[in-house]
């Protein structure tokens, strides 16, 4: 053995970005409602089951400023709003969709 102390290994900064995002509550649900198409702000409450409009509002501020979501708004009348995925955004969505798969078989449902 040798008398050298292990140095504790540091996470590598692209997944400490990478989770600095996803890993806040929600965003991975949204991304991946997302990765489906593009979706009204109700429509977004509706698939995301448990999130409060005030959550929603700053997570899909937070995705855009990340630049994984672009706000689209259409001249009405009436005027319309939908949220969609950017082309980084899109990059994402089949990590989330292999995680999710890996969950699936590998971890029990939540109670």
């Amino acid at each position: 053995m040798s008398d050298m102390k292990a140095e504790p290994r540091a996470c590598d900064e692209a997944i400490t970005l990478a989770f600095s995002v996803l890993g806040k509550r929600w965003n991975g649900m949204i991304l991946g409602v997302l990765g489906s198409g593009s979706a009204s702000f109700v429509g977004l409450r509706k698939a995301v089951r448990g999130i409060s409009d005030t959550v929603l509002s700053e997570r899909l501020s937070g995705l855009a400023e990340a630049g994984l979501v672009r706000r689209v708004v259409a001249e009405g009348p009436p005027v319309s709003v939908t949220y969609e995925l950017t082309a980084a955004g899109a990059d994402i969505v089949p990590a989330i969709q292999a995680l999710a798969a890996w969950a699936t078989r590998n971890l029990q449902p939540l109670p």
